[in-house]
């Protein structure tokens, strides 16, 4: 991958502010919905695809640097990082939560595990990845009424996103693509996922 700071158009000094403030420019010139019925539209979903990249990767390095610096970075025992996991959702630091589940040893991924992978992939959008991590986690602890509940509810929004052609391509019975609409029903979703945590 290419540097991402240079993708993002910012100094490696750059603040946090100033990360977020390039990212939210750069994905509201190259947003697939500026660019419908438009030649360049596979180029912008491309350029797109990699200032997500870029942002992912530089909130990524930023979460393990504070790691670093925390002392907090070895997660070997995995029910004991859980509730600090749920605490970074629920304060919409998904980059940092999802660095500490990530290291998180294979054999040692339970149902808890699964079920915060998919809250995470579900803030992205990325709704089918996170109905399997939902499934998962329904099928490692059948009688989780909070993992069964969020399985439900993603496995109607997946359906009608990916049904709906997703970003880049257009329905063939009505030719509508994904509209703001979509998209703002996979924020709520993600919302509505974070909500639970209030009450842990």
């Amino acid at each position: 991958m290419s540097d991402p700071y240079e993708i993002l158009e910012i100094n490696r000094s750059a603040t946090d502010e100033e990360i977020k403030k390039a990212y939210r420019e750069l994905a509201k010139k190259y947003h697939p919905d500026n660019f419908k019925d438009n030649p360049l539209s596979d180029l912008a979903s491309e350029k797109m695809k990699s200032i997500n990249e870029a942002y992912d990767q530089i909130q990524k390095e930023k979460a393990y640097n504070s790691t670093q610096n925390n002392n907090y970075y070895n997660y070997s025992n995995s029910d004991s990082s859980f509730p600090k996991i749920r605490e970074l959702i629920n304060n919409k630091r998904f980059s940092e939560a999802e660095f500490m589940l990530d290291a998180v040893d294979s054999n040692e991924k339970n149902a808890e595990w699964y079920y915060l992978k998919g809250v995470i992939l579900t803030d992205r959008g990325w709704f089918f990845d996170a109905q399997k991590n939902f499934e998962t986690a329904c099928n490692l602890d059948p009688g989780n009424k909070e993992y069964r509940d969020a399985f439900n509810y993603i496995k109607n929004k997946s359906n009608n996103f990916y049904s709906n052609g997703g970003y880049n391509t257009q329905r063939q019975q009505n030719n509508s693509g994904c509209t703001g609409c979509d998209i703002c029903a996979g924020l709520l979703c993600a919302d509505c996922l974070c909500e639970c945590f209030r009450c842990c």
